[in-house]
């Protein structure tokens, strides 16, 4: 099995514009998830997919792989659709999150090796929550599974929903597991969710997945231990480099 790993990264931003090429004890943050990337002997090649000279000269620069694709997609998965149309011969695409400078070999591995299952098309991971406020927190994506561990639905609000339990209570009464935010598919069939048109339910959640779950697609999660904290806004650098090695 052939994998592609491909980081879209976008130097637009509502909330921290040009975190990709933000200095992170040495390196930028897109050389730090490249770098992590390649250190997996089951990715084949990682390449970078932007709409900016800024980070496709900065990634030249360090040596890595980069496609310069369109400024109008509006989704990584979309960005990862563009990129296949040139690397039409891999079986699997890994997305990988651009803001992840801490990316674990070991989550991607971990969401390789669910494709062992061929009736597998897309597959992500999550994690089990262990605080109350995880629950509510409309930033922690909530997932519901079935019993062959495939999502049965993703939320920005608490679910399940614990009728007549006191919110305190919850965590108690059935296991809640969070969305992280990595995703990986075969590449026929990302051929087909780039073609899908957008729902109703993924524009009201801002999920894109719910599409996928709407047209019959089935996403199988694979639950891990691993939360590697990612940047969102400036404020998030502070947590990022307690953990991080130059």
């Amino acid at each position: 099995m052939r994998v592609l790993g491909v980081i879209p990264s976008r130097y637009e931003s509502s909330r921290f514009p040009g975190k990709p090429l933000i200095d992170l004890m040495g390196k930028s943050m897109i050389q730090r998830v490249y770098e992590g990337s390649r250190a997996s002997d089951l990715i084949e090649e990682v390449v970078v997919a932007t709409d900016d000279e800024r980070i496709f000269n900065h990634v030249l620069d360090f040596g890595g792989k980069v496609e310069m694709t369109s400024d109008l997609h509006r989704s990584g998965t979309d960005r990862c659709g563009e990129i296949i149309e040139k690397y039409a011969d891999f079986d699997v695409v890994i997305n990988i999150q651009g803001d992840e400078p801490l990316v674990d070999v070991n989550q991607l591995e971990q969401i390789i090796s669910l494709f062992a299952d061929p009736s597998v098309q897309i597959a992500t991971l999550a994690k089990k929550i262990d605080k109350s406020e995880d629950i509510f927190n409309p930033n922690r994506i909530k997932v519901v599974l079935d019993k062959n561990a495939n999502g049965i639905y993703f939320s920005r609000n608490p679910i399940p929903f614990c009728q007549n339990t006191p919110q305190e209570e919850w965590l108690g009464q059935t296991d809640y597991f969070r969305h992280i935010g990595i995703y990986a598919y075969r590449t026929a069939c990302l051929k087909e969710l780039v073609a899908l048109k957008p729902t109703t339910l993924e524009q009201i959640e801002s999920l894109e997945q719910l599409r996928w779950i709407y047209n019959g697609y089935s996403i199988r999660v694979g639950l891990t231990e691993i939360e590697t904290p990612n940047i969102d806004t400036p404020e998030d650098v502070k947590e990022v480099l307690k953990f991080l090695v130059a």
